[in-house]
């Protein structure tokens, strides 16, 4: 029997621990105050509950686990309809995931990876530059951190955009339909874009024809609005406004 295994790639958890450290945390210090105050075993219940929930989502959404972080982010592939010949960038590429499916759907393009990278998330540039090796494709990859909002390339830089469940975490930008038009800003004219993220949420991007109405003021020749959130293998648990309820497609070209 040999006694090490094959190294693999390891794409992170979008629900981060803490969710589940902090909640069970408290719901444990409620339940020993409660031994001195019975009342206090309500919100203890309440804490363990919800440190249950992000329990389950964590699970769900692991790679090792029902993998739907990897079938939502394929959504963002399978929308997209390109040759395969040129530049392509992906905004706020994580632990890699997309740049390096990308590569592999297309092995005539060169694709870059951006990210800011903060703290409290399981991603970052190492993780990215070693999953491109053990999967095959670290000639034809590469990253660097930035953040969404300044995008350090010139304009119609790229034949592709992508992005995948970044803008609502731009701290930096308060309106974030801002951060579509920067993404928009260094894809070349007529290139494809497919950027998926919690666009349903009001509060950040409006109502919908409002937003597709701006961004054919912006220029954009074609864009299609998709609700990913009805994707037919997302849990209805998952479907609360403070997980993937909101979920939404642009796709389109410039």
């Amino acid at each position: 029997m040999k006694n090490a295994t094959l190294e693999t790639a390891n794409y992170g958890n979008w629900l981060g621990m803490k969710f589940i450290y902090v909640t069970g945390t408290l719901g444990v210090l409620f339940l020993v105050w409660a031994l001195f105050s019975p009342a206090l075993i309500i919100p203890a219940v309440v804490f363990l509950a919800i440190m249950g929930y992000f329990f389950y989502a964590r699970h769900v959404f692991s790679y090792s686990g029902k993998s739907l972080q990897s079938q939502i982010s394929a959504l963002v592939l399978d929308n997209l309809n390109w040759q395969g010949n040129g530049k392509a960038l992906d905004i706020g590429c994580g632990n890699g995931a997309l740049v390096i499916q990308l590569a592999r759907n297309y092995p005539k393009a060169s694709i870059i990876g951006i990210d800011y990278w903060g703290k409290g998330w399981e991603f970052s540039q190492s993780d990215c530059e070693r999953n491109a090796k053990l999967e095959g494709v670290q000639e034809r990859v590469s990253f660097q951190q930035a953040s969404a909002s300044q995008i350090p390339f010139p304009d119609e830089s790229f034949d592709v955009v992508i992005s995948n469940l970044v803008f609502h975490e731009v701290m930096d930008a308060p309106d974030k339909r801002e951060l579509i038009r920067e993404a928009l800003r260094v894809l070349k004219k007529g290139g494809k874009f497919v950027l998926q993220d919690l666009f349903l949420i009001e509060k950040y991007y409006g109502k919908k024809d409002d937003l597709l109405d701006l961004m054919n003021q912006w220029g954009v020749g074609q864009v299609e609005f998709i609700e990913s959130r009805n994707a037919p293998f997302i849990p209805k648990a998952l479907k609360l406004p403070f997980m993937v309820g909101t979920l939404a497609m642009l796709v389109g070209q410039k």
